[in-house]
């Protein structure tokens, strides 16, 4: 037996002012799951908490919740002592008890067909992905696009593109369907993916997909077109405005010591085109601290644009044309500094190569430690790296040797899946939710690891908005001001 001391939600709008916590202490086995915990509190302590389950076996999704501001399931999430528990968010009956009905009623029906057609084997593999749902609606619940715009939300896109595959159903065009729901509202932030207890990929498995079927039928939205129009003429997503990084930069940048590492950069279209001097500023730290960079000019767009928005015809010839370029100078490690292309680099391509993220690389081979800023400063998360990529402690490694750093909720600032150029009052809309927690912090700076990010946020903010590098390359540049007045030795 073990000792468990939980801290659960309590609330009963029609008795509770406002929602509160219960401390709770109960004895349950060994390897107890979170519902043995509720359960043991209700039978044993105080029978008037409200929760649901059913099956306890992780197949009804009844007992869904979260644990220590996780969604889950309690029969599956093992029992830890010190452990918070709370309804998912969404609208409380009471206590652990959420109202699901508004969003399964969203939910498209199969409407069967007279005489069934068995789906072929392509289809079945596309749909295998989709069948294991069981509607817990976690995903629903973290989903930032449904706080701000008309979004029926993801599980509702997974299951019409599950109706949309499946030959057994006659309900109608279930891609415009999904259209008109939303289906371009999703900013493939992928926070749906990740509390997901069936471990189904619904941005990349049924969004992106769901906007491929929907690009074959002429309803990709305008704004979509045009850049994907631009990368096919171009080879970059964004309109030039002045020099690019690629135009100014030589092909090897030698570091300024010993070689710890050499490795190509894919500098991607934000970095390359828009904000140059802060691939800039990128070299500099990574030639200070003994990394050889090698920049093929040959590189192009890495498609990322045109994936998240379903237009995909003209990827393979991207991928190749990428490839190739590093492939040709043998080099076997390429770094990205843009979350979206990372993402892309390592999870949409299949490349001879290892792709690692700066702050990967800067945290695997060390840095020279950077003076220290009087700043005050919040980091954001960008979704294509926390979530696309995995990295979250290596930034925060590198940040915190230069400026105080205070935490702020990781959530979408609304610049991905194609949002901020197809739908930007549901883009702003998200940086507004975003600006707020950011004030909330105090920070005087925010500091971020990717383009798209750094540039949306900047617009509204009245906070400086920098890249991690930057942060560290002002830091450099403060400790060689102090070491040439002398105030620090050598």
């Amino acid at each position: 037996m073990m000792k468990v001391h939980a801290r659960v939600f309590r609330f009963d709008p029609e008795e509770d002012e406002k929602p509160h916590y219960q401390n709770y202490v109960v004895e349950v086995n060994e390897g107890a799951r979170v519902l043995h915990v509720l359960q043991a509190i209700h039978d044993e302590i105080d029978p008037t908490l409200a929760f649901r389950y059913c099956c306890g076996a992780g197949q009804c999704g009844s007992c869904a919740v979260r644990i220590n501001g996780e969604p889950g399931l309690a029969c599956m999430e093992e029992a830890r002592d010190g452990m918070t528990v709370e309804p998912l968010d969404l609208p409380i009956k009471k206590d652990l008890v959420v109202d699901l009905q508004p969003f399964l009623a969203t939910l498209p029906r199969i409407c069967p067909r007279g005489e069934p057609e068995v789906p072929d084997r392509e289809k079945v593999e596309l749909l295998k992905p989709l069948r294991s749902c069981i509607e817990c609606v976690c995903c629903v619940s973290v989903c930032p696009a449904m706080d701000v715009a008309s979004f029926d939300g993801p599980t509702a896109m997974r299951q019409e593109l599950r109706l949309a595959l499946d030959p057994r159903d006659k309900g109608g065009d279930r891609v415009r369907e999904a259209v008109s729901h939303g289906l371009f509202t999703c900013t493939s932030c992928q926070a749906c993916w990740k509390v997901c207890p069936k471990d189904i990929e619904i941005p990349g498995k049924a969004i992106e997909k769901l906007r491929a079927l929907a690009n074959r039928e002429g309803l990709t939205l305008p704004r979509h077109q045009e850049v994907a129009r631009l990368v096919r003429e171009t080879g970059r997503s964004i309109v030039r405005t002045g020099p690019t990084f690629l135009e100014d930069a030589p092909e090897v940048i030698e570091p300024d010591g010993p070689v710890k590492a050499t490795v190509g950069f894919f500098v991607g279209c934000m970095y390359n085109g828009r904000l140059p001097q802060t691939a800039r500023d990128a070299m500099e730290v990574l030639k200070r601290n003994g990394i050889r960079v090698i920049i093929p000019r040959e590189q192009v767009c890495c498609g990322s644009p045109l994936i998240r928005t379903g237009q995909v015809d003209f990827l393979d010839t991207l991928k190749k044309r990428n490839i190739d370029a590093f492939v040709f100078r043998k080099i076997d490690t390429v770094l990205t500094m843009c979350a979206g292309c990372g993402s892309t680099l390592k999870n949409d391509y299949r490349t001879p190569f290892r792709v690692m993220d700066i702050n990967e690389v800067l945290t695997k081979f060390g840095i020279e430690p950077p003076a220290r800023l009087p700043v005050k400063a919040t980091y954001h998360d960008p979704c294509h790296l926390l979530r696309g990529q995995g990295i979250r402690d290596q930034p925060r490694e590198l940040i915190t040797q230069v400026v105080e750093l205070v935490e702020m909720p990781s959530i979408c600032c609304g610049s991905g899946g194609g949002v901020r150029s197809g739908m930007p009052e549901v883009a702003a809309a998200l940086a507004e939710n975003r600006r707020k927690e950011i004030e909330k912090t105090g920070a005087e700076i925010v500091v971020s690891s990717c383009p798209f990010c750094e540039f949306h946020i900047s617009e509204h903010t009245d906070r400086p908005v920098r890249n991690v590098t930057s942060i560290l390359l002002e830091g450099y540049r403060e400790k060689d001001r102090k070491k040439a007045k002398g105030t620090v030795s050598s």
